[in-house]
Formats: structure tokens, sequence, C-alpha cells
């Protein structure tokens, strides 16, 4: 798959269950433990720089722009679908969603201070995700934090006519040490990663949390006393 071709599958499918996909997955977090702890983890390290609001990153229907909201983070969603985010925006008014893809972030250089994406780089061709990296680090500011969220594994999960609708999705499953590495030669540095056991009868596979952060500014300091001699 070439070109935007994967964008187009990805919204055509989200476009078409979103409703269905929301109310069957709606309440997801509230009996995932880690789950929590991570985000709560990456809104204290956000809220602790300061240095710009955060950007759910394919928020789909707002639930975790809503909970980042709750930590006490200014934060906003993208999504590819319109579907969702007319969802998301019916759902919390309070609060801004827009249309965008993670491959062409409408968005300023060095602008938010933290960006979250939540279990949708798994929709971008491997060979694809070096460039969503190098965006990501690019809307950050220096010493904002990113974290990410997949399946993990090998192969890829072919969803097929979900609720009944025509429609099909691959769900790209990845390894934690290979998104590290493709963070790291897009300049960021890995901070933590969480590995997660499936949830009995609802998931297949483990999940993967990583947070990584732009490197900040150095500042230079005043000269040490070996440096004055």
């Amino acid at each position: 798959m070439t070109g935007s071709d994967f964008l187009d599958t990805a919204r055509v499918f989200y476009d078409t269950v979103a409703r269905d996909y929301t109310e069957h997955f709606g309440d997801w977090l509230v009996s995932r433990p880690f789950d929590r702890a991570m985000l709560a983890g990456f809104a204290e390290l956000v809220g602790a720089g300061a240095a710009g609001p955060v950007a759910d990153v394919g928020c789909g229907d707002g639930r975790l722009t809503a909970y980042l909201d709750g930590l006490g983070l200014s934060v906003f969603g993208l999504d590819l679908s319109s579907a969702m985010v007319a969802l998301a925006r019916n759902s919390y008014p309070h609060l801004r969603f827009d249309e965008g893809s993670m491959t062409a972030l409408d968005l300023a250089d060095g602008s938010l201070g933290g960006l979250l994406a939540s279990y949708s780089i798994i929709h971008v061709p491997r060979e694809r995700l070096p460039g969503v990296f190098a965006e990501f680090h690019r809307v950050l500011a220096p010493g904002g934090h990113l974290m990410l969220s997949f399946q993990v594994g090998d192969t890829s999960l072919r969803v097929d006519r979900p609720f009944g609708h025509e429609v099909a999705l691959d769900f790209r499953r990845q390894r934690p040490e290979w998104i590290v590495e493709a963070l790291d030669r897009a300049g960021f540095v890995v901070r933590a990663r969480l590995l997660r056991e499936p949830d009995e009868g609802v998931e297949q596979v483990p999940q993967a949390y990583v947070v990584a952060r732009k490197p900040a500014v150095s500042v230079p300091g005043p000269p040490s006393p070996a440096e004055r001699r």
C-alpha cells in the first residue's frame, strides 16, 4: 500500500463504524488500571513541563482527550474520521476536536507540550512510521513528551465486516524494541515502557506503552573552574 491509500482506508473504516465502535468500547478504560496509571504518569510529566497544550492524535470519540482534561491538562483531539470527530464534539462540547492526519499535522513547529497517540499508529505501514515520528518530533516543544500505545506482535490483524458493516482494516502490531529504535532515530529519548499482558477473553496479544521525550534545549551555564584555567 502506497501514498495515502492507508489513510483513505482508515478514514472510510472509522467513518462507517464510528457509532457502533464507540458504543462497544466506550468504557474500556474503566477496568484497566495499568493503562490509567500510564496516562496519569504522562499527564504528570507534561504538566510539569507546561510547554504548551497536548494533542490527542487519533482521538476517536474523544474519551481519552476528556480523560486527560480531567487530569488537568490543556488538551485537544485530532482524528482522521469526520464521524469520530462529530461524536467527540457532541460528547465533550467543552473540548476542541479537529480533523487531521498524523502524517501531516497542521500545527506549528514546537507548539505542543505533549502528544498522545493511543492505538493510532497501528494503522500506519511500518515504512511510514519514521516519517510520522519525525512529524511528532517537529510539533513538540523541546522537553515535550510523547506517549504511544499499540498491540505487540509481528503480524497484522485483519478486521473484516465489523458490526456487520462492509469494511475492513489491518491493525498492525509492533515490537516495542523496534518502536524504541525508530523513536531514537527520530531524535527522541525514551523514558519508559510498559508491556502489559492481554486481558483474558478480550485481547489476543500483549499491549505496550512507550513514553519518550524531545530533548530540551540546553542553556549554557557558567564555566567550570577547569574551563576557566
